[in-house]
């Protein structure tokens, strides 16, 4: 059964106190109901900006593949594709630096029972547009299998639906990160095979902290910036850095294939693409 339209308004009415929800999953007992409920069975992959990786050196340049490459084949080779005509963060939060029509995408036979009023079917080529259009808007990307979306939009079975998500540093929903439990933390990561480094050329200005990390792994410590293990290598520091100190390094040439191949473990889309 589709979800009713009365929920995605109640969702963005609640929306600006995600963090405060989200610290009450350090108590055990609501940890673990909010694991059972909200986060069981998911995975998440943050995708570095094309951009980024482009104006990284590389031994071989034009031999490592984009991380767009990740989310273009997917959608091509999909049953089904849907662009939400809204997205919920931006319209929850009010966001005033991106557009709020730049929805989520959606994946797979499960879109066939999202509300019709909330988006529509695509076709390849209008689901490519729309993911080129976010990236080219500096929005990172987000994929995989995603319970919330499953539950507050109604979209059945658990498993055909693949999340894409077109993230902004202001209203992502998953700012919240820092607040979780690390039990749920851990369901949301970077792409395996690119690291996110600091060279000496750092000065310690501070911008990469004030502007360039919405999930805090960045912090400043003896006048240098230093990354946590939370980085999920979006690669937003890399380029509000004004010294040019923070790189992104793609340490597996494979990385791509084998997100692919991961992901395709999660979530049925009914493609070609296999394990």
């Amino acid at each position: 059964m589709s979800t009713p339209l009365w929920l995605p308004k109640l969702i963005k009415k609640i929306f600006p106190y995600r963090r405060t929800i989200a610290r009450l999953s350090r108590f055990p007992i609501v940890e673990k109901l909010l694991h059972l409920t909200l986060f069981n069975g998911d995975d998440l992959i943050y995708l570095p900006k094309d951009r980024v990786v482009i104006n990284q050196p590389v031994e071989q340049p034009g031999s490592v593949a984009l991380p767009s490459t990740v989310v273009d084949t997917f959608i091509k080779n999909a049953s089904y594709r849907w662009i939400m005509h809204r997205c919920i963060c931006r319209e929850g939060d009010d966001c005033q630096d991106y557009p709020h029509d730049i929805g989520c995408i959606f994946l797979g036979e499960a879109v066939l029972t999202i509300n019709p009023k909330l988006g529509r079917l695509a076709s390849v080529d209008e689901a490519l547009e729309h993911a080129q259009k976010a990236r080219d808007l500096g929005l990172v990307q987000l994929i995989g299998r995603d319970r919330i979306d499953n539950i507050w939009m109604g979209a059945r079975p658990f498993g055909k639906l693949m999340t894409i998500c077109h993230c902004c540093p202001c209203c992502c929903l998953f700012r919240v990160l820092p607040s979780l439990a690390p039990s749920i933390r851990k369901k949301i990561s970077r792409i395996p095979g690119v690291e996110i480094w600091i060279s000496d050329d750092c000065t310690g200005c501070g911008r990469c902290v004030r502007q360039g990390c919405f999930v805090e792994a960045l912090r400043m410590e003896n006048g240098r910036a230093v990354i946590s293990a939370d980085c999920v290598g979006c690669g937003r520091c890399v380029e509000v850095c004004p010294q040019h100190a923070i790189h992104l390094e793609v340490t597996d040439s494979s990385y791509v294939d084998n997100a692919i191949r991961h992901i395709s473990t999660l979530v049925d889309v009914g493609s070609g693409v296999k394990p």
